[in-house]
């Protein structure tokens, strides 16, 4: 089979794509992987600076573009999904990665820790999701169709010992609003898919990886003794947004080395 079946197949050159959250960590890992593939990527967080930053970082590799915004009110999403509409007709991929989190004991966890996080970490991606939703429909089509991959975590899917009350009823929340988008977007032909990462090396897991020998005992209890790669999370989102995964919608893929399925 020729180079050409196989850019055809898993290939997402000249597609459009917004990475919300793409400045650091995982979301930047997901930025990365598709301007080397071959997409034009829109980076947006709150910080113009970084996006800016990553903006020119990644511009080596290929097309990459700074469009800052707030997407925790509806407000924000709809300044972002007017702001690239003012670049672009349309809009073939769509990343909600956007999150954040909060740990605190059980007896201090407070209505502020509960509201951010589901501002951010649920309502935003549907508001954004819902405003792009013009432009995800044109660049949509039958054999072609759209995709809205929207970023979760291996803590929505199972209980932990962090603390982390809002952010697991968050991410718990946002992987079964996605198949419920998949299923009501079905005939606009845009599919809607969920990765749930696992163990990855981010700012928000910084404090996990402070010592040597703190990263080295909990690499020990992976089950493939490894964090998650930039090609890991940004290979799942090209194979969504590909010929290669168009028959797959509705569905959470666990990211995370087998530490789910396997212990």
């Amino acid at each position: 089979m020729s180079e050409s079946f196989y850019e055809q197949l898993f290939g997402v050159r000249g597609k459009v794509a917004l990475v919300t959250g793409g400045t650091r960590g995982i979301g930047l890992m997901i930025a990365e992987g598709l301007v080397r593939a071959g997409a034009r990527v829109y980076v947006s967080s709150r910080k113009t600076d970084a996006c800016e930053e990553t903006a020119a970082t990644l511009s080596v590799y290929g097309e990459c573009r700074a469009l800052p915004g707030d997407v925790s009110t509806i407000e924000g999403c709809e300044a972002l999904a007017a702001a690239v509409a003012g670049h672009e007709s349309q809009l073939h991929i769509l990343v909600n990665n956007a999150g954040v989190t909060w740990s605190e004991d059980i007896d201090k966890f407070h209505e502020k820790a509960w509201d951010k996080v589901m501002d951010l970490d649920v309502k935003g991606p549907f508001f954004l999701t819902q405003k792009l939703l013009p432009m995800l429909r044109l660049a949509a089509t039958a054999d072609n169709r759209a995709s809205v991959v929207n970023v979760t975590s291996v803590n929505g899917l199972r209980p932990s010992n962090l603390r982390n009350y809002s952010y697991v009823a968050a991410k718990a929340g946002l992987g079964q609003l996605s198949a419920q988008l998949a299923r009501d977007l079905m005939a606009d032909h845009i599919n809607v898919n969920v990765i749930a990462p696992g163990l990855f090396k981010s700012k928000m897991t910084a404090p996990l990886f402070a010592t040597p020998e703190m990263e080295q005992r909990l690499l020990a209890g992976q089950p493939m003794g490894r964090a998650g790669a930039m090609e890991d999370a940004a290979g799942l989102v090209i194979f969504f947004s590909s010929k290669a995964g168009s028959f797959i919608t509705g569905e959470t893929v666990a990211c995370d080395g087998g530490a789910v399925n396997t212990r």
